[in-house]
């Protein structure tokens, strides 16, 4: 773990000209009716633009093509509710590799069907991320395959952190060398907001977590001081329910210092509303959990602000539904 935690800037941009041509660098987005709600300057990172709708395709593709070629011939597994699973399943197909991927029962069908699109087989194994995390191992074992973690690897972690620092470059060429005050990231495992936190830390900026009450791995480990587990009740932000949040990730976290935030369903669903009706780009319940913890309120009021839109992969029934329910009041908190 000490050789981990020695992740810096340096290899996000190492990370980033891996990367560079290989995946789309996303815009960042600015809406003058959401800098009216949160009451600060707003700079959204579109990452729902990114390959397979999400930024997990950095992670994913950085770390299949850090593989050598006696690892590619074996195949490559990984685990995952959804993204991160239709990630690695693009970055097998781009180096020509077959891809296992353990899923939840309750993963969305939009994410089930992608994975499936793209050529990779898929097992189903209960609801929780240890769950298919041991389905996942299993395949390793019989079939030899490379474990592709989610996000508790050092190559995941710097390639999930390109978004991050793609963000920062846009803000300070638009500002003519400003920066963000505050940081806003959706947190499911932890491996975005990690990559954020080597990034930020180079401008001194503030970064907060966003996470749904009750499915708070990162919240509750930042305030305990140490890793703990949570059970992930239910929510609309299917890709934010770790049982527990990576040991690198939270080392990161801890040490710059994150502060937690915590938002509702419903606020989640306002949230994704106000941000498809005003900076006019759609996004999933859990890329929208940022804007969400941005609406409830930042602590000291920071002028200049950063949100991570992580992903945009949702059903048409959700978005029929949360329209049906908040596009007459969409910002009414």
């Amino acid at each position: 773990m000490s050789a981990s935690l020695q992740l810096n800037i340096e290899h996000v941009r190492e990370a980033a000209r891996f990367l560079d041509g290989q995946v789309v660098r996303t815009p960042t987005l600015r809406s003058a009716a959401l800098d009216r709600i949160i009451g600060a300057e707003v700079w959204l990172k579109a990452e729902c633009m990114q390959h397979i709708g999400a930024f997990k395709a950095r992670g994913a593709l950085h770390t299949v093509g850090r593989l050598s070629d006696a690892e590619r011939a074996r195949g490559i597994v990984t685990y995952s509710s959804g993204n991160h699973a239709q990630a690695v399943a693009w970055a097998a197909r781009q180096h020509g590799i077959a891809a296992a991927v353990a899923m939840p029962t309750d993963a969305p069908s939009v994410k089930v069907e992608s994975v499936q699109a793209l050529g990779a087989r898929v097992t189903f194994a209960g609801t929780t991320s240890s769950e298919r995390k041991v389905a996942a191992l299993a395949i390793a074992a019989e079939t030899g395959a490379v474990v592709i973690p989610p996000f508790d690897h050092p190559h995941i972690v710097a390639g999930q952190g390109t978004a991050t620092l793609e963000l920062f470059e846009d803000v300070m060429t638009a500002t003519g060398g400003e920066t963000l005050d505050a940081l806003v990231v959706p947190v499911g495992g932890g491996g975005v907001i990690a990559g954020a936190c080597l990034v930020a830390a180079t401008h001194r900026t503030q970064v907060y977590s966003a996470e749904p009450y009750g499915c708070d791995a990162m919240g509750a480990s930042l305030e305990a001081g140490e890793r703990v587990a949570v059970e992930p009740g239910p929510t609309l932000a299917d890709g934010l329910k770790p049982v527990r949040v990576g040991e690198l990730n939270f080392a990161i976290a801890q040490a710059a210092g994150v502060k937690p935030l915590r938002v509702n369903d419903e606020e989640i669903g306002r949230a994704l509303i106000t941000v498809l009706a005003h900076a006019r780009v759609l996004v999933e319940p859990s890329g929208a959990a940022g804007v969400a913890a941005a609406i409830r309120g930042l602590a000291g009021g920071p002028r200049r602000v950063g949100i991570m839109l992580t992903g945009g992969n949702v059903g048409m029934d959700t978005v029929s539904e949360l329209l049906s329910r908040y596009s007459l009041h969409p910002v009414r908190w």
